[in-house]
């Protein structure tokens, strides 16, 4: 198994990314974008979520497809930016129909999801639908900008500047995962003694592109990494995708399985200050035999999920008062 050609979700065929930056104020938007379509699951970890239409992917619940995941700064204000998604959604024809012999109409599906940057930037200016449909205007397939772009703008990790990042894995079989995550956490993605990535081991192919030797972890202080939570209110959120033939509840399970992902590249992980939640999108062109290889597709989707991490955290500059891992501890 390697990292796909762009080691992007933008690997699984048909998935596309957009941003919208706003780099006065420090927040952004980024949209996910399925091009046919995907059926979609989600797993809201975190104890201080902001979420949109989660409730929708429940398995028991109508609705099989999404035409679009939405990741947002501004904190619960920033959910706004779906509207503007779903603007652009229906001037592009795509959504769940409705009506009836007389009335037919489209409702686009966006189920969203946000994170805290209110005290990064500005706490007055945040994302809203003008900034979401601008990010939809921006989808594109290819290589996806990572850092402090979009969602990662304003992101903050672990007292370092947060972004942006995603990374992919090939699988046996033509099937492919991938995922794009805004490292936000109230955890460190690196152990503060020794500056080691707790990743570290999940690199694939060098694509870290770290410049010291790989170093011991430090036993963990659990006392200090407590000790400003307020100030440090946080959320990491994000989506993966892939091209097996997965039904809502199996996309579900994926997206629980690649919270691992979090645990491995941040310590602590799941706090009652951090938010998390994880989408997962389907695009359905590969078949799966079962059980077995959907759990091993939850297993990947939680290692791809934790070097997006990783990479979000390392393509961050040093911005807003918050220094870069690089600017710190690769200089």
């Amino acid at each position: 198994m390697k990292p796909g050609p762009l080691n992007a979700i933008t690997d699984v065929s048909g998935i596309q990314v957009g941003h919208y930056t706003d780099l006065e104020n420090l927040t952004g938007v980024t949209v996910i974008f399925p091009e046919n379509g995907a059926v979609a699951g989600v797993d809201v970890r975190g104890s201080a979520p902001g979420t949109r239409e989660t409730d929708l992917l429940n398995p028991v619940n109508l609705v099989e497809q999404v035409q679009a995941i939405v990741l947002s700064g501004g904190s619960a204000y920033g959910l706004e930016a779906a509207a503007g998604v779903m603007r652009w959604l229906e001037e592009h024809h795509k959504g769940y129909p409705v009506g009836n012999a007389t009335t037919q109409a489209i409702v686009p599906i966006v189920p969203a999801a946000v994170i805290f940057d209110l005290l990064v930037g500005s706490a007055a200016v945040r994302p809203n639908a003008q900034y979401g449909y601008w990010a939809a205007q921006n989808l594109k397939g290819g290589p996806v900008e990572q850092g402090v772009v979009g969602v990662g703008t304003g992101a903050r990790n672990g007292g370092l500047k947060g972004g942006v990042g995603t990374a992919s894995l090939e699988l046996p079989g033509g099937l492919v995962v991938g995922a794009i995550v805004a490292a936000n956490a109230h955890g460190r993605a690196h152990d503060p003694v020794t500056g080691e990535l707790y990743a570290r081991f999940l690199e694939q192919e060098g694509e870290f592109q770290l410049k010291h030797p790989p170093r011991r972890l430090s036993a963990p202080d659990y006392t200090e990494v407590f000790a400003d939570a307020f100030v440090r209110s946080n959320t990491v959120i994000g989506c993966v995708a892939t091209n097996a033939r997965l039904s809502k509840a199996q996309a579900q399970k994926v997206a629980q399985m690649a919270h691992d992902g979090i645990a491995r590249a941040v310590f602590p992980a799941h706090t009652m200050f951090d938010g998390d939640v994880i989408f997962c999108l389907a695009t359905g062109e590969v078949e799966i035999a079962g059980p077995a290889e959907l759990s091993r597709i939850g297993a990947v989707a939680a290692d791809v999920f934790a070097r997006a991490l990783v990479h979000g955290v390392l393509h961050a500059y040093s911005v807003g008062g918050l220094v870069s891992y690089r600017d710190l501890y690769e200089k």
